[in-house]
């Protein structure tokens, strides 16, 4: 009951706001006054027609549109040049504009004569042809007329087919001209359109980007995590020849298609280098993923190690080279935070040597500028009488992000505790996290992963099962250690939706663990076999 007297209220408001319009234009054309803010809105820009005129401006016959029915509600609407003979009830279903205009007493309905001089009869022929045949005929260039008409007329159907048009027609040149028109003519659809197209076209226009409110690029980004979210894979780090077949299969990135379950992993692109040994470092900001890091390369004499990163979009299923980082660093993190990506630790990539008490971990931390394309040096480690332990297993030191800060942790080298650090990103610093957690607090031999949801969850392992715990970046406690059972976890993973997700070699593939219960599943094996991948998610 209370539905059907909101629809009844709604199509009232909708019949009062066309009879406003309706009865405004007549007095305009009454006394002959242009007004440029009520008229510009549907009546087109003029353009030059090479052909002929068309058939139909020159019989009457091709304009009428209804199906001969004597009970039919016939009327004339006179455009612009041309009249129109049509059924209204059937136009109706079209238009609310006309739905509105049937159901009201105005004159025009009695005497079955509509007044639309100031509408194209072009464009009008056009919302007919669509509307009574389904027949959309309208040109490329002739798109954004048509969209001001046929929101004048309300016309839903035809804008959302003038709009699908539209949307392979956008270009960097245009959009931010239809985005503008979309707001002069309140046309939502449109501005939705437009908005889309600079979503999937992120990071490929930063200049237009530069152009919008803030309110309008965080519409775009916010566009950029809505579909269909898949898990997906890709080997981090390489070292074997070509000679291994393996090589040439581990060179893509794999997605999971159907339950995470029982799905498949299929391979969705090729890596955009050729090389058999490399080690690169995943992070997914904006919904783009960008693999940071270097690969071998052959030259006359020997071989090198060049720096390398690209920035995968996975809506255009393309990728481009973007800044190396300015140091060549092997077995480092990245981590997304307030729309930068930093780089922290590793050591030096050129070297292939397993690392050991004497390799240097490098302090220095890049961050990256995604709309400029730069890396620049922030303020570095503060790691001055101490040293974290290394690892080939995992990125050196771990790294997260919460809020405005980024969290670091490692085991130091000397005693085995594990000590975070907080760089503050709006005040480029860094401080300790007290108290550290030591090895009587937990018998944390190895870290695998730190990541964050409310709090920092820590995962490490020992000789006899893996240990869960937590720490509070407000009361800067540890949590209570639980422990879970014994997997060793390799290379990268990601927490979502209090699911962690990170490969493991003795399973050969992706194991999930529910924090709630620290039960572990084991996901379909990799087409390829697990050495040290990535695990993440795009929004496909």
């Amino acid at each position: 009951m209370i539905n059907a007297v909101m629809q009844c209220f709604i199509t009232l408001i909708k019949a009062l706001i066309v009879c406003l319009k309706h009865g405004i234009q007549r007095l305009l054309d009454a006394n002959s006054v242009v007004i440029s803010w009520l008229v510009s809105p549907f009546v087109p820009k003029r353009r030059s027609r090479q052909a002929e005129p068309e058939e139909w401006k020159t019989n009457e016959a091709l304009r009428t549109f209804h199906p001969g029915d004597e009970n039919g509600f016939n009327v004339t609407i006179q455009t612009s040049s041309h009249a129109f003979h049509v059924d209204l009830q059937r136009l109706s279903e079209c238009s609310e504009y006309f739905r509105a205009l049937s159901q009201s007493r105005m004159r025009e309905t009695s005497e079955r004569l509509i007044h639309l001089e100031h509408v194209s009869s072009d464009i009008f022929y056009n919302l007919l042809m669509f509307c009574f045949n389904n027949d959309f005929k309208v040109p490329a260039e002739e798109l954004e007329e048509n969209i001001q008409v046929g929101s004048y007329l309300l016309a839903e159907a035809f804008v959302s087919r003038c709009l699908l048009a539209l949307a392979h027609q956008l270009t960097p040149s245009n959009c931010l001209s239809y985005l503008r028109l979309a707001q002069d003519i309140f046309c939502v659809e449109m501005k939705n359109t437009v908005l889309l197209y600079l979503s999937v076209n992120l990071l490929e226009l930063p200049q237009i980007m530069r152009c919008l409110s803030d309110e309008e690029r965080e519409e775009v980004i916010s566009l950029r995590v809505k579909g269909e979210r898949r898990l997906c894979s890709f080997r981090k780090e390489n070292l074997t020849s070509w000679n291994d077949p393996e090589t040439e299969a581990a060179r893509h990135i794999f997605t999971m298609t159907g339950s995470e379950d029982s799905g498949d992993w299929h391979a969705v692109t090729e890596l955009p280098f050729r090389a058999d040994k490399w080690c690169f470092t995943a992070v997914v900001l904006y919904n783009y993923l960008y693999v940071i890091g270097g690969y071998r390369q052959r030259l006359k004499r020997g071989w090198e190690f060049t720096m390398a990163s690209y920035r995968y979009n996975p809506f255009k299923n393309s990728w481009v080279a973007t800044s190396p980082l300015i140091k060549h660093r092997r077995h480092f993190s990245a981590v997304a935070g307030g729309g930068f990506i930093y780089a922290v630790g590793g050591w030096y990539l050129d070297s292939l040597v397993t690392p050991d008490s004497g390799t240097a971990l490098y302090t220095a931390v890049e961050r990256y500028d995604p709309w400029e394309d730069t890396w620049r040096f922030v303020s570095s480690l503060p790691l001055t009488d101490f040293q974290f332990t290394m690892s080939l297993s995992h990125d050196v030191p771990l790294t997260t992000s919460l809020g405005e800060c980024i969290y670091v942790l490692g085991s130091i080298q000397r005693t085995g505790e594990k000590l975070l650090l907080q760089y503050d990103t709006k005040q480029d610093s860094w401080s300790e996290l007290l108290p550290t957690l030591t090895r009587a607090d937990a018998d944390l031999l190895t870290l695998y992963f730190l990541g964050a949801a409310d709090k920092l969850l820590v995962i490490g392992g020992n000789n006899t099962n893996n240990v869960v715990t937590s720490f509070c970046v407000k009361s800067k406690k540890w949590g209570q250690i639980y422990r879970a059972e014994k997997v060793s976890y390799v290379g990268q993973g990601t927490l979502v939706d209090e699911q962690l997700l990170m490969p493991s070699i003795e399973h050969n593939t992706v194991i999930r663990m529910d924090l709630q219960t620290l039960t572990i599943s084991i996901l379909p094996p990799l087409p390829i076999p697990t050495r040290y991948e990535a695990i993440f998610y795009l929004y496909l």
